[in-house]
């Protein structure tokens, strides 16, 4: 017994002091609360102030966690602090929604500073990590899997930073940003969002990026989904767009999903373009994305889903092979697109390689 405590002392010696060492020295006053398997992570967060840290230690916790406290950071310790939907009532709105983890603003006031990081969280229904009215939000080294609808999501958010995230096997996109999911409006300013060096593989969608401006999505890895990367416009103003899609590593997203509502069934898409305007495609290496699908190809400009066609994107220096029904898919004639300087061998229509 005595073996056991000092055993358990030494680990949650060791835990604290890499917390405290990886903490700024301006920080230092800041407190670290510990979670250990059979503890709840929201007493623990309920508990914390602005800046404070909780740290879950390796194991499978079975709830949901809501974080209204702005500066926190919550922190596990990798792929082995595991969160998974409760096996009884909801305890928290978080939950009542099938979400995993929620960070979550007021309709007033952005939450500010919040980072979610080196956890996995998988199997909710809902989404795996929900974020709503923040400002500043850090998501990093998040494994998302199988969860019913978006690994990682956020919506009505500025400065959002993504970062070395992996999404797995959701039901819809490994990552989905947007402005507001239940009503029209015209597209937000992130404000520069970024996302950047993350792994989404077998989801419906790699990454949706829906109704928004000033973003960037950078060195990203997408592979085996229905579609690669959606950037989402429509009728509504300001237009979608003025983004950047930039560096990343678009291969085979040749997995088949049906159609739903508002889209038609994918298969093959590399990167897609609806309903936007002045946005920057550029050194990207975009290969084997095949598909029979009109949003079928390596890189795709569409119209929206109510006719919107994209305006003024520029298409330079990509890398592109082996996409099917072309590499590069302009049918729908936006006006002043410009492609210029890809590496590719066949377009619809002719002539844009």
């Amino acid at each position: 017994m005595m073996r056991f405590h000092i055993s358990y002392l030494t680990c949650a010696v060791a835990i604290i002091g890499a917390a405290l060492t990886a903490a700024p020295s301006a920080a230092a006053h800041q407190t670290t609360h510990l979670v250990f398997p059979g503890q709840s992570i929201q007493r623990a967060v309920d508990t914390a102030q602005p800046g404070d840290t909780v740290l879950v230690t390796p194991g499978t916790y079975r709830e949901s966690v809501k974080v209204t406290t702005p500066g926190l950071t919550l922190r596990g310790t990798g792929r082995e602090t595991v969160i998974e939907p409760a096996t009884t009532k909801a305890a928290n709105a978080c939950a009542e929604r099938g979400n995993g983890i929620c960070v979550i603003g007021a309709k007033d006031r952005d939450l500010e500073g919040v980072t979610v990081a080196s956890l996995t969280v998988r199997n909710f229904p809902g989404t795996g990590v929900f974020a709503m009215a923040t400002d500043g939000l850090t998501v990093r080294n998040v494994t998302a899997v199988k969860n019913g609808v978006w690994g990682i999501a956020q919506e009505g958010s500025v400065r959002g930073v993504f970062r070395k995230n992996t999404a797995r096997d959701n039901g819809d996109a490994g990552l989905f940003l947007a402005n507001t999911i239940t009503r029209e409006a015209g597209a937000a300013d992130t404000e520069g969002t970024v996302v950047e060096r993350n792994r989404l593989e077998g989801n419906r969608i790699g990454i949706t990026v829906r109704r928004l401006r000033n973003l960037t999505v950078a060195d990203n890895h997408l592979t085996g989904n229905c579609a690669g990367v959606f950037v989402v416009g429509d009728e509504n103003k300001p237009r979608a767009g003025a983004l950047t899609v930039r560096g990343n590593t678009v291969e085979r997203n040749n997995k088949s999903c049906p159609k739903t509502a508002r889209l038609e069934a994918l298969q093959g898409s590399g990167i897609v373009l609806t309903g936007t305007e002045d946005t920057l495609v550029t050194g990207n290496r975009v290969t084997g994305n095949v598909g029979t699908s009109s949003l079928s190809g390596g890189i795709v400009l569409f119209k929206s889903f109510v006719g919107t066609t994209s305006e003024r994107n520029r298409i330079t220096d990509n890398t592109l092979e082996g996409n099917a029904p072309a590499d590069l898919v302009d049918t729908v004639a936006g006006k002043d697109n410009a492609f210029t300087g890809n590496t590719c061998r066949a377009s619809r229509p002719a002539g844009l390689c």
